[in-house]
């Protein structure tokens, strides 16, 4: 296998908060001593962590936990808030900017870390109406979101992680209660962070998603379905509450392979395929629409000829795209075309290593397309606006200039 990558699927049934995230990796394998070690780096003096097996459901896991001097737990989902102010005893964003920014740890490390609480105080900025840098974090939430973020991001580290995937997140209903009062849950906050993530409601009675837990996967993870891995272990975290599920974070961390084809050294990724039937269209209007997608970053976009009932003849409408660009596809597919509904599938592309070279010609200048395979060349293909412009230029038929981009570039046979 080549070109492997190591990545962490948490699947979150039950949700997640920063010490589930935290637990699920521990119980991975990682080194307690080793996380531990690395968090003394940030020079906090307040805290001891505590990592013990536990059992939710006849589940085996892994509780994490914040502790005081005095071995009492930092309870993260009940002080797993920001204030944004009237609370002086707490610790402000740059304050704990500082804290992360003056330590020792790796810079990545640091980065992310300083992203995540960032963003975590954004979202609480923007909820009450708050500069971010005004934002109060709890004396007490402070330290257990500071523990729980910087271990989270160096947690990953350690385990050598180039990817994190996360399953849709399930939101629970009711109230809870914080210093600003009773709100509903998920909290605003959470809402908030989870921005283009995918969530859906449950029933999961109370909060399943604390914003700790919301930061941290919205700023280092995607969303989506388990990617294909060679699966290496699996490690389950344990919150504090009990639900109708086993109150449980899943992680799985696996290989990623390139080359998933046996014997064929190829890259794979991941594309979404979506589509909508179009029977009452103008069709002068296709041009203009494959314009847009290709403009928002439309990897392929084509038209399929089908007939529906009563045998009115229609166009299937396909579009090839990213996954990060899926829901900004889908909105100009409705916004531009007649259907009401559209299919989304997701599919694996294997794709052959591309370089682009250019050739002189007795017309000039073209730009050829070459395709390799485990270091082979097995296509070529000449730039087909290069070859129209110079077969404009010199008034001679189109396939003539192809012909010649071939020939410099060492086809054997010319087009026919």
């Amino acid at each position: 296998m080549t070109g492997s990558k190591r990545v962490v699927f948490f699947d979150c049934f039950a949700g997640a908060s920063g010490d589930m995230i935290l637990g699920s990796l521990l119980d991975l394998g990682l080194d307690l001593a080793e996380l531990r070690a690395e968090l003394d780096k940030l020079a906090l003096h307040e805290y001891r962590i505590e990592a013990v097996k536990t059992a939710k459901a006849g589940f085996s896991a892994t509780k994490f936990d914040v502790l005081d001097l005095k071995g009492r737990p930092y309870d993260s989902e009940a002080h797993d808030r920001i204030h944004s102010n009237g609370y002086r005893h707490g610790r402000h964003l740059d304050e704990i900017l500082e804290i992360i920014d003056g330590s020792q740890l790796d810079p990545v490390i640091k980065e992310q870390s300083i992203s995540i609480f960032r963003r975590l105080a954004e979202a609480e900025g923007k909820i009450h109406a708050t500069d971010p840098a005004k934002v109060h974090f709890h004396e007490v939430g402070a330290v257990d979101a500071i523990v729980d973020i910087v271990g989270a991001v160096t947690a990953l580290h350690l385990l050598q992680v180039d990817k994190v995937v996360v399953s849709p997140l399930p939101l629970g209903k009711g109230f809870v209660r914080c210093q600003h009062g009773i709100i509903p849950v998920p909290a605003p906050a959470v809402m908030e962070l989870l921005k283009d993530m995918q969530a859906y409601g449950s029933e999961h009675d109370g909060e399943t998603v604390t914003p700790t837990g919301a930061a941290i996967l919205s700023t280092l993870a995607r969303s989506g379905p388990m990617p294909p891995l060679e699966v290496i272990s699996t490690g389950y975290g344990a919150g504090s509450r009990d639900f109708w599920v086993p109150n449980l974070l899943r992680a799985v961390l696996g290989q990623e392979q390139e080359e998933t084809l046996r014997g064929l050294a190829c890259p794979v990724d991941s594309v979404v395929e979506i589509e909508a039937n179009l029977d009452d269209m103008n069709p002068e209007f296709y041009d203009y629409i494959f314009e847009s997608l290709f403009k928002h970053g439309a990897l392929d976009v084509f038209l399929v000829p089908i007939q529906m009932k009563k045998n009115r003849p229609a166009v299937i409408l396909r579009v090839l795209c990213r996954e990060e660009d899926q829901a900004q596809m889908v909105r100009i597919v409705f916004r531009e075309t007649s259907t009401i509904g559209v299919r989304v599938k997701q599919w694996q592309r294997f794709c052959l290593e591309r370089k682009i070279v250019s050739v002189q010609t007795e017309y000039g200048e073209i730009r050829v397309k070459k395709a390799l395979m485990e270091g082979e060349e097995v296509n070529l293909a000449p730039e087909y606006a290069d070859c129209k412009r110079q077969a404009e230029l010199y008034r001679v038929p189109l396939k003539q200039v192809y012909n010649a981009a071939l020939r410099a570039a060492g086809a054997d046979k010319p087009m026919g």
